[in-house]
């Protein structure tokens, strides 16, 4: 395969992913978070989520605990806080 072919199928690739949703609408889970924060998930989780003044997690109803999500917004508002 040419470079110029493996360039095609990279570009195809990268246009057939969606587009990431805007911060004020998007939901994180902790993987989302330490990306964001530049910490390991196991930081956020032990460290992190479980300040009393970080956002409350969202879960998605079901017969199953869900998975925890947050409002990306308020993660950000609350790091800035933490920040300032």
């Amino acid at each position: 395969m040419s470079a110029e072919e493996m360039l095609e199928k990279l570009l195809a690739r990268l246009a057939a992913q969606p587009a990431p949703l805007p911060v004020q609408i998007d939901a994180w889970d902790v993987e989302h978070i330490a990306r964001y924060m530049k910490r390991s998930q196991n930081t956020i989780r032990r460290e992190v989520v479980v300040q009393p003044s970080f956002p409350k997690a969202m879960r998605l109803p079901g017969a199953a605990r869900g998975q925890a999500l947050y409002k990306a917004r308020e993660v950000v508002a609350w790091l800035e806080r933490q920040t300032s």
